[in-house]
């Protein structure tokens, strides 16, 4: 009997200093620091400091200072200088001129000194300055149907006006249509033809208004073999691209006179806009420095520049505006 107590109580020891080893074993690897890296700090969120976001200021331009890709050249070169994050955007004078309104943007820069005045004249803009120009021109297919090679724009779109009403299927006119600056000088070449504009939306199948910026009223135009009134500026553009065949028939009229004008948001109109900035926009476009890249962009490309610095120019070109007074800086 004494001898199975006694077997008893030694397997009974056993098992506890079994169990006490396996405790402490297992104890052991739960507690265990972990290896760390004297090298590498446990990060915080006051590790880094939290980066300080740009001022973001917004222009509406035209689609020709888009399509031409003279935006993408000066866009970076005016964030640096004045350290902010320049939001553009690309639309017809008319819509453009509607943004200024709204407050949507900070300044535009356009070309129908018409509509600027009015824009003007109702507060929403202040401190226009003309900073550059080109020219329009009549482009169209290379057999030119209806016969305007090298008349002056009025002729050319009288004649333009006959043969489509005449042949339909084979003289054809695509006309922007959407309220741009281009539609403008469109609407006043027809006036100063001696037409209404009226009449010759309703004249016929020949006569198509597309809706569009310039660069797809070209394709479109290139597509039916069409003319078309294009800034000479996006017509180089494409036809250095050979993304067009037509041909540039008429170029010489004052009536082509091209303006581009800059011009701040009056913050006392729209409360939101940023007219320090936005005079330092306009002073920049005048400057000595962007005038010399406005008058250099294109050449390499195209063998000509897409547009004419105002600086440079010859103040005799009718309709030009004052140059003196236009590269003064605005306050």
């Amino acid at each position: 009997m004494f001898r199975n107590l006694k077997r008893i109580l030694v397997s009974l020891v056993a098992l506890v200093t079994i169990v006490s080893s396996l405790t402490v074993l297992v104890g052991g690897c739960a507690t265990a620091p972990a290896k760390t890296s004297s090298s590498t700090p446990t990060p915080t969120t006051t590790s880094y400091p939290a980066a300080t976001p740009r001022v973001r200021f917004k222009i509406a331009t035209t689609t020709s200072l888009y399509d031409t890709g003279l935006w993408y050249y000066l866009e970076p070169m005016f964030e640096k200088k004045q350290n902010v994050e320049l939001d553009i955007i690309y639309a017809g004078t008319g819509i453009a001129l509607d943004y200024g309104r709204r407050g949507d943007v900070d300044a535009v820069v356009v070309h129908d000194p018409a509509a600027e005045d009015k824009f003007i004249q109702e507060g929403y803009g202040t401190n226009r300055r003309y900073f550059a120009f080109n020219y329009f021109l009549i482009a169209g297919p290379a057999s030119d149907p209806a016969g305007i090679k090298n008349l002056e724009p009025e002729a050319a779109f009288k004649k333009v006006y006959e043969e489509g009403m005449k042949n339909p299927d084979k003289v054809k006119f695509v006309s922007r249509g959407d309220g741009s600056g281009t539609h403008a000088k469109e609407k006043l070449t027809w006036q100063a033809a001696g037409f209404k504009y009226e009449d010759v939306q309703k004249s016929g199948k020949w006569y198509i208004e597309a809706g569009k910026g310039m660069g797809p009223c070209l394709q479109m135009a290139n597509e039916m073999q069409a003319y078309l009134l294009a800034d000479i500026s996006t017509f180089l553009s494409y036809k250095g691209k050979s993304q067009i065949k037509l041909e540039s028939l008429v170029e010489k009229g004052n009536i082509f006179l091209n303006n581009y004008a800059a011009i701040a948001i009056n913050p006392q109109k729209v409360t939101t806009a940023k007219i320090q900035i936005a005079n330092a926009f306009v002073n920049w476009l005048i400057s000595p420095e962007i005038q010399n890249v406005i008058g250099s962009y294109g050449k390499v490309e195209y063998g000509r520049s897409l547009f004419n610095p105002l600086s440079t120019a010859d103040q005799s070109i009718p309709g030009l505006p004052n140059i003196v007074e236009n590269m003064k800086p605005v306050q």
